[in-house]
C-alpha cells in the first residue's frame, strides 16, 4: 500500500444528534483512521489490552473494526480494499 502517487481524501460525516453511532463514548463525534493489515493490527491491540468493540467488518471498499481509546472514545480503524 506503499504508493505516494495515490490520491487520498478527507470526509466529514456527520450524524444526527439522537444517533447511537458513536456509543458506548458518549463523545458526538468519533475519529477515522486508515490502517493497514487491520487483522494484525487488531491482534496486537487485543494483546495490548485494548478493547475492541466489534468484529472486523468486510465490504467492497475496505474492512472496518471499532476501538475504544483509553479516554473511552470510540475509535473507527478502515482498511481501504485494494484498487
Amino acid at each position: 500500500m506503499d504508493n505516494p502517487e495515490q490520491v487520498n481524501f478527507l470526509q466529514w460525516s456527520p450524524f444526527q444528534t439522537s444517533s447511537d453511532y458513536f456509543a458506548p463514548s458518549t463523545k458526538g463525534f468519533m475519529i477515522n483512521y486508515r490502517v493497514q493489515n487491520i487483522e494484525g493490527l487488531v491482534a496486537q491491540l487485543k494483546a495490548s489490552g485494548v478493547t475492541v468493540l466489534d468484529d472486523i467488518a468486510s465490504h467492497d471498499y475496505g474492512k472496518f473494526v471499532h476501538i475504544l481509546d483509553a479516554d473511552g472514545n470510540k475509535v473507527e480503524l478502515w482498511e481501504p480494499s485494494r484498487q
